[in-house]
């Protein structure tokens, strides 16, 4: 027998964020004007399903910069990019449309302000991930890695009062916090940003999760496995001492997982489309489960304009 939980909750703020928003708006935009193929590196978002729409609209998501034909059409995706790959692409005559989110743009500049006036520059983030490369990408020379306060605790730099901190900005704000406040004890000249890098729908979906968590027996998060915002949102809700889990869409549900479950929370990573959201509902109401309520924690208005390029072709065509 299919198991159905009597309440579903919905925690709002969830799914896109501004910066995602105007990232897909941007590649969608460039295929209007300038017709397939138009070339993204990496993936404009860190969802499968975005992905998956765009490239049957003719985009054409490649690793490098340096795949792309001379003079074709290049879109950068939210993450940032360093400095290198915008000089590749000046090389290969690329019509380059940047769609990195001003809030990762904000981290770059803070690069490139610290590096400039000497400091150490210590980079709280995920190794491998897009956005860190991109950050450090910045300023190589002067950027070291962390990932964890164990991390601190280890760290040597050439001059302990000459040391700044910046941070990629979907990582958990429990732990980003402690990690600064491990970097404060231990260098007590520490610099850091005039405001917090962890974005503004980071915090707000954490925030949203954290109070779900505390009414749900069981927390569904929509996401794919490499979003990095969408893995701290489980995090989040199992510290909160619920079951929660991280899902493509509704076909990766699984029966065990509602047991006993009366009420179900479902939230969506920053890079999830809200269409993934609805298929969720309809899957739970389809076994019976009519009351459906969303749970509103923070009302979120922020909108990015689309980059000045695209505006611009926008206004002319």
């Amino acid at each position: 027998m299919a198991h159905a939980p009597d309440t579903l909750l919905l925690a709002a703020p969830r799914g896109y964020c501004a910066g995602v928003d105007r990232a897909v708006q941007t590649v969608e935009r460039a295929l209007d004007l300038y017709g397939a193929p138009v070339y993204v590196r990496k993936e404009i978002v860190h969802n499968k399903h975005v992905v998956e729409r765009l490239r049957a609209r003719g985009a054409v998501f490649v690793e490098s910069e340096t795949e792309i034909p001379p003079g074709g059409t290049a879109v950068f995706s939210a993450h940032g990019v360093a400095p290198s790959v915008h000089a590749n692409a000046l090389e290969r005559r690329l019509n380059t449309i940047d769609a990195t989110c001003p809030l990762v743009t904000k981290v770059h500049v803070e690069a490139r302000k610290f590096a400039a006036a000497g400091y150490t520059i210590v980079l709280i983030g995920h190794d491998g991930h897009e956005e860190v490369e991109g950050t450090m990408g910045e300023a190589p020379d002067h950027i070291v890695l962390i990932e964890s306060e164990a991390d601190v605790d280890v760290l040597e730099v050439a001059d302990p009062e000459k040391v700044a901190y910046i941070s990629q900005t979907t990582l958990s704000v429990d732990e980003t916090r402690a990690v600064i406040e491990r970097l404060r004890a231990r260098f007590p000249a520490i610099v850091g940003p005039r405001t917090d890098d962890i974005c503004y729908a980071t915090t707000n979906r954490q925030a949203a999760v954290k109070q779900l968590a505390s009414e749900c027996d069981l927390v569904l998060v929509i996401g794919s496995r490499n979003s990095s915002n969408s893995n701290r949102l489980v995090e989040v809700a199992r510290e909160q001492g619920a079951a929660a889990f991280l899902i493509d869409n509704e076909s990766e549900v699984r029966d065990d997982w509602l047991e006993g479950r009366a009420v179900v929370g479902i939230t969506s990573g920053a890079s999830a489309p809200e269409d993934l959201v609805r298929r969720l509902v309809e899957f739970f109401r389809d076994r019976g489960t009519e009351d459906v309520r969303e749970l509103e924690v923070i009302e979120e208005d922020v909108r990015f304009m689309l980059p000045k390029k695209i505006r611009q072709e926008l206004a002319s065509a």
